[in-house]
């Protein structure tokens, strides 16, 4: 198995990559001057290497990386992770440590449920979706592609969200979101 990117974000998935017993074989990264992460050789090309996930955050990054690699992705999720039976994860994402995915809820293709994130019954998150640490989306929450949740955020019940919002740290987002932006607060309103 293969990273593209080698910062923070690729170091937690190593952990989970070793804690489920897979095998990292290198990571790929852009930047020429970067040679090692944690012992693990970084490779500046990935031509004919596969399975990759995308160690990026950013989730129109990880979307524009994805369709520039011709290659397979594959899906880590941490054992200490709480995953419904009933849940479809897409391939290229990562569910983080003690993050809960309930039943009936489909995610998308290269998403990102972190750390201790919350994603109950019946949810919607379409591609490239970040969910951060200690986030939660209660019941029947319908992501749009590329939104990202920040830190401690809450999204209440039967809220749909479009393609293109940031959801601030700590935000409450309390009904549904149309306009694509940056919202914060509680409730959350949109920054101009």
């Amino acid at each position: 198995m293969y990273l593209y990117g080698a910062s923070g974000h690729a170091k937690v998935i190593i952990d989970i990559i070793k804690a489920q017993g897979g095998v990292l074989e290198g990571l790929v990264d852009d930047n020429p001057n970067l040679k090692e992460l944690n012992g693990t050789p970084i490779l500046h090309d990935a031509t004919g290497l596969s399975p990759f996930i995308i160690s990026i955050g950013n989730c129109k990054i990880r979307k524009m990386i994805v369709e520039r690699l011709d290659c397979t992705f594959t899906t880590v999720i941490h054992p200490t992770a709480i995953i419904s039976p009933t849940a479809i994860i897409g391939e290229g994402t990562v569910v983080m440590q003690g993050a809960i995915v309930q039943t009936e809820v489909k995610i998308g293709k290269h998403c990102i449920i972190n750390t201790g994130a919350i994603v109950e019954h019946d949810n919607f998150l379409q591609d490239y979706v970040h969910v951060s640490q200690n986030a939660t989306l209660a019941g029947t929450v319908h992501l749009g592609e590329r939104v990202h949740v920040g830190v401690g955020a809450c999204v209440k019940n039967n809220t749909i969200v479009i393609d293109d919002v940031i959801i601030g740290a700590g935000a409450a987002v309390v009904k549904n979101i149309t306009e694509d932006g940056v919202y914060v607060g509680v409730p959350v309103r949109r920054m101009r």
